[in-house]
């Protein structure tokens, strides 16, 4: 079960720096945007900050502080993985550690992380996200799912 977790944090964590790579290189500096449709954008924001852009850190420290906290809660995510009792559980914590990696791997060698994707509607635009949060969201999702609606724990009587 850990070899499908990892393996799927690898791929998510290889797929969102290409795609943030990709997003760089055609938009080339920071606040360029690119209308793809009516209600969707690509976009280049750098979030110095954490989900959502909350507590942002310009400070020289603040990739560090931030890429600091996410590879211990990295390391938390792993040794979940290894203690993963199903294959969804190790997909769900799979997805949510290739997303936290993708999203320290911007904080180490680009000092922030890169958002991208654009979403609004009714001229109000969500907040730019990337392809490292989709994962992180869904697989706490799926998380969230597995202890509402997963099997039961069976009780020693």
């Amino acid at each position: 079960m850990s070899r499908l977790g990892f393996a799927l944090a690898a791929a998510i964590a290889v797929l969102d720096q290409a795609s943030k790579a990709w997003i760089v290189d055609l938009l080339v500096e920071p606040g360029r945007g690119l209308n793809v449709t009516s209600f969707f954008n690509l976009v280049y924001v750098k979030n110095r900050g954490i989900s959502f852009g909350l507590f942002r850190v310009d400070d020289y420290w603040g990739p560090w502080l931030f890429g600091g906290l996410g590879l211990a809660i990295a390391a938390l995510l792993v040794v979940w993985i290894v203690r993963a009792e199903t294959r969804w559980v190790a997909a769900a914590v799979g997805a949510v550690l290739g997303g936290a990696i993708g999203n320290i791997l911007d904080r180490i060698f680009r000092g922030a992380v890169v958002d991208f994707l654009d979403f609004h509607a009714a001229g109000y635009h969500w907040f730019a996200f990337n392809a490292a949060d989709a994962a992180i969201s869904v697989g706490v999702g799926l998380l969230i799912g597995i202890s509402l609606f997963g099997p039961a724990e069976r009780t020693k009587t």
